[in-house]
């Protein structure tokens, strides 16, 4: 039986979209049409078809893949039926009906009808690497040869809510920070577009001589009503050119190394990199993958060019004999603290203990180091923009105050 995505029209001729599970296209149409709906388009999700066109489909189908929430929680909800003593089917059947999200429904459906066929659960997950990353197929299938696949679910989902978690509090640290600048460039824009123009407009009529704060005032209202818009052009441009040239390997790479020798930026790259790498290299070694295929899938989570180069040739010193900790420690881009505990679990024995340790100890560094950069940048952030604001203010009050000087 495989799984089939259909598009049919109903009694009232709207489009209705779905997956359904069949022995043929035929038996689809039929079972459409038992339920009022006239099927427009019916298409085998992987059967009959080669790799890749398979993959081109799934691309299609899920483009961006499942959001790294809904991945932690599909992961929590199959750790937990497989622990329940359910069948893959019967876990996938229960999964299908939880989901809301029709993309999801539509993985899950498809990865079913691999099961169906006899394919086991890794390899059927292996058709759609947008839903789910080589590290979670690899971790999948050592937990089905080990025969313990509900514990590894159950250290996966772990891994997935820890990493999305992590995700999460970096992102909203600096959401607020990011709010305040963004809202108080835009009051002050506005004070110099269309505030100040019409206050400062009776000084000059006066033709008083106005202080020095003032004339600094009129002519910066001056430049940013005659070149704001520019400067928006511009910084689109710049913004989308940046974009294009990223993609640019050479030149990608030479921006991944400036970000590294930015004082504080540098260090938030480097937190976030190492946590990933203990993170997961220490699963994976947990779950019973041998080291070498452990680091073949986790320099994949290491975003930072300079960084991934920096695991993979660790990965061929460790090929060749040599420790982790030393391979690693040799381009001395990650933390020392995380070298010493590679190098501690190896001479123990015990490398996915250290490094899950690693990883704790490095997660709980960069949420304090995140938070304690919060709370500098938001008072500096209202510092900043409360002195603009007094320099608008006097720069107007100013003028009025020496009016009332010579009325008297």
């Amino acid at each position: 039986m495989a799984a089939f995505e259909y598009q049919a029209l109903d009694a009232k001729g709207r489009a209705v979209k779905g997956v359904l599970e069949a022995d043929a296209e035929r038996q689809v149409r039929a079972m459409l049409r038992e339920r009022g709906l006239t099927p427009m388009h019916v298409e085998s999700i992987h059967a009959g078809r080669s790799e890749a066109q398979v993959r081109g489909t799934h691309r299609r189908i899920w483009r961006r893949g499942i959001s790294g929430s809904e991945l932690a929680l599909l992961t929590r909800q199959f750790a937990t039926l497989v622990h329940a003593g359910l069948t893959i089917e019967e876990c996938l059947n229960a999964l299908i009906e939880q989901t809301e999200s029709a993309r999801t429904r539509t993985v899950l459906a498809g990865v079913r009808g691999r099961v169906l066929e006899g394919q086991a659960l890794a390899r059927s997950m292996k058709d759609f690497p947008e839903a789910f990353p080589d590290i979670y197929r690899n971790m999948v299938d050592a937990g089905e040869q080990s025969g313990r696949l509900d514990e590894v679910l159950e250290r996966l989902a772990d891994y997935t809510e820890e990493r999305q978690a992590l995700q999460n509090k970096v992102m909203l640290a600096f959401i607020y920070p990011a709010l305040v600048t963004i809202v108080a460039l835009s009051v002050v824009a506005g004070l110099l577009i269309y505030v100040v123009p019409q206050v400062t407009r009776v000084f000059t009529d006066t033709g008083q001589a106005l202080p020095m704060p003032t004339r600094v005032l009129i002519h910066l209202s001056g430049f940013v009503r005659a070149v704001g818009v520019w400067w928006l052009v511009g910084a689109a441009v710049a913004y989308f050119g940046a974009r294009t040239m990223l993609r640019e390997p050479k030149l990608r790479l030479r921006w991944h190394r400036t970000l590294l020798r930015i004082p504080l930026f540098g260090r938030l790259v480097r937190g976030i990199n190492a946590a990933r790498l203990t993170s997961t290299l220490g699963i994976l070694t947990a779950s019973g993958i041998p080291l070498l295929s452990a680091m073949q899938s986790a320099f994949q989570v290491v975003s930072n060019l300079p960084m991934r180069a920096a695991v993979e040739d660790a990965l061929r010193q460790v090929r060749e004999g040599g420790s982790l900790s030393r391979s690693l420690g040799k381009a001395k881009l990650f933390p020392p603290l995380v070298i010493h505990l590679i190098a501690s679990g190896e001479a123990s024995g015990s490398l996915d203990v250290m490094l899950t340790r690693a990883a704790e100890a490095q997660t709980r560094e960069l949420e304090n180091w995140v938070s304690a950069l919060t709370a500098m940048l938001e008072p500096a952030l209202i510092l900043v923009m409360g002195g603009i604001v007094l320099f608008i203010v006097l720069a107007i009050m100013l003028p009025i105050i020496d009016m009332n000087q010579l009325i008297k």
